[in-house]
Order: structure tokens, then sequence, then C-alpha cells
């Protein structure tokens, strides 16, 4: 299985608090539609941790990189891939494959 974690930083004038709203009450319902997606995770940073270039880190799961492109490059996909660079001032992406150790 294929995973994407996405590293997002929001934009200077937009608040943490407001950031956070925008990704669990807007960004989300967009990403759930996105066809191949089988799982999907919003770590907001917690208040007062090290930002480190990053105020939040969204896992998505697939099947594999060519359900990743197909999902990506559906209408969904594109809808959720524009609202995300509309809202954040970057977004860092790695694919990785995930093992699970306990």
């Amino acid at each position: 299985m294929l995973k994407v974690i996405s590293l997002l930083k929001r934009k200077d004038e937009t608040s943490p608090e407001a950031f956070a709203d925008w990704l669990l009450n807007h960004h989300a319902p967009l990403a759930r539609r996105i066809p191949g997606l089988r799982r999907y995770t919003i770590n907001v940073l917690a208040s007062g941790a090290d930002r480190m270039g990053a105020d939040a880190v969204n896992e998505m799961w697939y099947d594999s990189d060519e359900a990743r492109l197909a999902g990506m490059g559906s209408p969904e996909g594109k809808a959720a891939g524009a609202d995300a660079a509309a809202n954040c001032a970057s977004r860092f992406h790695v694919l990785t494959v995930e093992h699970p150790q306990f």
C-alpha cells in the first residue's frame, strides 16, 4: 500500500485556528470524494508545538501509485488539489510504502 505524507504550511495571514478549521471542515470533505483514496488522516500540529515549517501533516493511502495518479487526476482530485493550493503557502509530498511494526 502506498502512503502519501503531506506537510502543509498555512499562509502568513491565516491563523493556526483558521487553518485547522479550513482543513478539517472544508478540505476534508473534498478529499473524501477522491476515487481510490483508501484512508485519509489529518494531523494538526498541537498548540505550542515547534512548527518546523508545517502546520499540518496529512496522510493518504492508496492501493498503488497508479491508483494515486488516477485519483488525483480525477475531477475530485483536481478540486481537492486546487483547494489545497489556494489555502496553503506551501505543500511538500512524500511518497512512502508503509511498514507497520506494532
